[in-house]
C-alpha cells in the first residue's frame, strides 16, 4: 500500500536473530505521518502525496503561508513535510489519512535516506583517503595533497579532482537495508545496519531496494 513514512533515528542497539546472533540495528521513530495534500498527474503533472511528521501545537513556530497550508486541508499543524512520488500500484491515498509504522513488516527490504553527519573542513587523508607521504627519516611532507596536475600537459587541474574540503552534511540514501522487527504501538522500526545522520537526525524510509 504506502510507499514511505517520514521518521527520526533514535540510536543504535543489538537484537538477536532466531539463530542466535547478535545483530546490529537502527531504532527509528516512524510515523504517525498524515497526508496533507495530495498530488496528480492531470494536475501537477506527476502523482504525488504529502504527508507530515512530527505535531506542532504551537501554531507561532509556523509561517503564515504554512499555517495557511494546513488549515487548507484541515490536517493538524506539523514541523517537516516531504512528497513522496506514486507510480500507481501503492493504492489510493486521502489527505488526512494517517500513515503508520504498520506499514512495514519484518523481512522488508526499505531504503532509508537522510542527512549525513557534518564534518566541517577536512583535508583530504580524512575525506578522500589519501595515503599521506612518509612519517620518518626527516620527511616533512605527511597529510598535504601533493600534485594535483602537471604543468606541461594538461596545464590544467581536472574538474572534480579530489581535493580538501566541506565534508559531510549532504543528502545520501542506504538501499536494501532488511526490517528486523516493528512496534506499532511505539511507532518503531528497527532496521538491520547504520542509516545516514546522527541521532535525531530527520529521515525518510521508503519501501523498495
Amino acid at each position: 500500500m504506502a510507499i514511505g513514512l517520514l521518521g527520526r533515528k533514535m540510536g543504535m542497539t543489538q537484537v538477536f536473530d532466531p539463530h542466535g546472533k547478535a545483530v546490529a540495528v537502527t531504532v527509528i521513530q516512524a510515523g504517525p505521518c498524515p497526508v496533507v495534500q495530495k498530488k496528480t498527474a492531470n494536475r501537477d503533472g506527476y502523482a504525488a502525496i504529502q504527508i507530515g511528521f512530527q505535531s506542532e501545537p504551537k501554531a507561532g513556530r509556523l509561517t503564515r503561508p504554512e499555517r495557511g497550508h494546513f488549515d487548507k486541508e484541515n490536517v493538524p499543524y506539523h514541523r517537516h513535510l516531504r512528497e513522496i512520488r506514486l507510480t500507481g500500484a501503492e493504492g489510493e491515498f486521502q489527505v488526512g489519512q494517517v500513515l503508520t509504522v504498520a506499514l512495514f513488516a519484518a523481512g522488508d527490504r526499505v531504503r532509508v535516506t537522510g542527512i549525513t553527519k557534518g564534518r566541517g573542513f577536512q583535508g583530504g587523508v580524512k575525506r578522500w583517503g589519501y595515503r599521506g607521504g612518509p612519517k620518518t627519516h626527516g620527511s616533512m611532507f605527511h597529510r598535504a595533497p601533493g600534485s594535483i596536475g602537471a604543468s606541461s600537459f594538461p596545464s590544467r587541474v581536472f574538474r572534480g579532482h579530489h581535493m580538501p574540503g566541506h565534508m559531510g552534511a549532504s543528502r545520501h540514501t542506504v538501499r536494501g537495508l532488511r526490517v528486523v522487527s516493528v512496534d506499532p504501538e511505539k511507532h518503531l522500526l528497527l532496521v538491520w545496519g547504520a542509516v545516514p545522520g546522527p541521532t535525531g537526525g530527520l529521515l525518510t524510509i521508503r519501501k523498495g531496494k
